[in-house]
């Protein structure tokens, strides 16, 4: 990037076009104003500030922290990959408008320098620890809605491709690979994440994990509902959320004794069968050898046309409510799969190519810190129209509108063009940002 030096290029199929260089003052980022203002309504800066440590003294600190800090995020983001963007960014104006003052007239961080702070300065175990605070605060910075909270917990797939520290082959996915955790609440923000070893169980860890996130909203005097695949389905986890008075829906293996409970229901009645599934339930009690008393189980039996066996599903739970309304409760689980797929795809929260384990960590914390600011700017200030939208369409339909930078004496103006961003919507956007009601944590 940078600005032409000679003049401008000619070409021989349309003799009145000229070609110009002019990096430093075209971008095709220009969207990512939005999420910038809304950071700054979350106060963000204050967030950086209360968690996260400079290391550098004295006068070596040319990029402060926070700017570090937003170039981390923001190039995320934008869906940039790694750091390697960072050179071809340095001279973006948008995110050198995005940082302080003093970066404006200058360019912002090149590759060395954000690998250094994302490899070394946040690996940093206060500021590791401090990276998963911020998020936590961040997600809370919002005025709290519903008294009721729906948690799922759910692990992933992040595949290696060369010799990662504790990566390792994992028979499920068929892949060497990590296999991060994931804590979301029903709005899809990503309350907790960490990063694991690709050989354990899928619930390893769960207690570190889900936890303390539960315990976050009781002390808030909120309602915590929590729902998991039957990788969750541990007697020491329904120990753990009856102790706090956590209602849960938890997928349970099938096995024979579950299924001879239902014998009955398994047998398509007679006559000529339907196109339509038939679909019955049955609750009953059961108490498997490992568990410490007998708890309710849900089965879901469905016929389906030209299908010869029956699809079966057992679901254990302290809910109190009808069949059909449990087990469509805890079939909304699946969201959860849809934001990790967004987290990969949009923000890479899955490219883990350091080799270090700790420096991975970060990026896996970088990636959930970003996917959240989207989701926050989704979820809260977005018209209704377009609240829908994947990350990935945020990216392709605002965060990529193509802009152009003019610098005044005094102020600059960044003119954008239109296109799915309209003008309307811009101000629109701002409004909402405007109006956003939160509250200090």
């Amino acid at each position: 990037m940078g600005d032409a030096t000679s003049g401008p290029i000619r070409l021989s199929f349309n003799p009145q076009l000229r070609v110009e260089f002019r990096g430093a003052t075209v971008t095709s980022d220009a969207g990512l104003l939005l999420p910038r203002e809304l950071d700054e309504r979350l106060s963000l800066s204050a967030l950086i500030e209360r968690h996260l440590t400079d290391p550098r003294t004295g006068h070596n600190r040319q990029f402060p922290l926070p700017d570090l800090f937003r170039q981390s995020i923001y190039s995320r983001l934008a869906g940039y990959e790694d750091t390697n963007d960072a050179e071809r960014l340095a001279e973006d104006p948008t995110f050198r408008m995005l940082a302080s003052r003093e970066r404006r007239e200058a360019s912002i961080a090149l590759t060395s320098t954000l690998h250094w702070f994302e490899t070394e300065v946040l690996a940093e175990e206060r500021n590791y620890q401090g990276l998963a605070r911020l998020n936590v605060e961040l997600v809370q910075r919002e005025a709290p809605g519903t008294r009721r909270v729906t948690l799922d917990i759910d692990s992933s797939e992040s595949p290696v491709h060369g010799a990662q520290e504790q990566s390792a082959y994992n028979g499920h996915f068929e892949s060497v690979c990590y296999h991060p955790l994931f804590v979301f609440n029903q709005h899809g923000d990503c309350l907790a994440a960490t990063l694991r070893p690709g050989n354990v169980h899928s619930a390893d860890g769960w207690e570190e994990v889900l936890l303390p996130v539960i315990d976050r909203y009781q002390a808030r005097k909120q309602t915590v509902v929590v729902r998991a695949d039957a990788a969750f389905a541990l007697p020491a986890l329904y120990e753990a959320l009856e102790r706090r008075d956590v209602a849960y829906a938890i997928r349970l293996p099938a096995n024979q004794v579950l299924e001879r409970t239902i014998e009955d229901l398994l047998t398509r009645p007679r006559g000529r069968p339907s196109y339509a599934p038939l679909v019955r339930y049955r609750s009953f009690q059961y108490q498997a050898a490992s568990w410490d008393r007998p708890r309710r189980v849900i089965a879901k039996v469905e016929h389906h046309l030209g299908e010869l066996f029956p699809r079966v599903g057992f679901v254990v739970t302290t809910l109190t409510g009808t069949n059909r309304a449990v087990v469509h409760f805890y079939n909304q689980r699946g969201t959860a799969e849809q934001w990790i797929k967004e987290g990969k795809e949009a923000t890479h929260w899955t490219r883990l190519s350091c080799h270090r384990f700790r420096a991975n960590e970060v990026r896996l914390l970088l990636g959930v810190i970003a996917y959240n600011l989207g989701n926050l700017l989704r979820r809260l200030v977005l018209p209704v129209a377009i609240q829908s939208w994947t990350l990935t369409s945020l990216q392709q339909r605002l965060f990529k509108t193509g802009g152009r930078l003019i610098r005044h004496a005094r102020y600059f103006v960044l003119q954008l063009a239109e296109s799915y961003l309209t003008g309307s919507l811009f101000r629109q956007i701002l409004g909402r940002i405007e109006r956003l009601a939160w509250h200090p944590t």
